[in-house]
């Protein structure tokens, strides 16, 4: 008889000199404070932060929608170890003036904690 087993998901450790945001509801890392892009944007469930790039999540497909700065092509993106929605990735951005965020990442404020180096 062969059994089947679930691999356990590859989790991505950022550096501990720096400081990085985490998953509030499991602490996996998702993004280092380098990477931070903008703290002025807006998601579902309250303000959120532009990322330049993010570890330890999933991608679903994209699909388009309208946002407060008009169409855009998003796909949403879960924490990989809990599977909580945090946000999405701008795939497309249908106006030029918005073309800045292709291929970064929204997480939501009330999804993420800051860890290593905050005082």
């Amino acid at each position: 008889m062969v059994t089947m087993t679930r691999s356990k998901t590859f989790q991505a450790y950022l550096p501990s000199c720096h400081r990085t945001y985490s998953c509030i509801h499991c602490r996996a890392h998702l993004a280092n404070h380098d990477e931070l892009i903008s703290k002025s944007f807006q998601g579902s469930q309250g303000r959120a932060y532009l990322f330049n790039s993010v570890v330890n999540v999933g991608c679903g497909p994209a699909e388009e929608r309208v946002l407060l700065t008009g169409l855009h092509a998003v796909a949403d993106i879960y924490c990989e170890n809990c599977k909580t929605t945090l946000g999405w990735k701008y795939e497309h951005a249908f106006e030029s003036s918005q073309k800045y965020k292709e291929g970064k990442f929204i997480i939501e404020l009330a999804h993420m904690i800051k860890d290593n180096g905050w005082e």
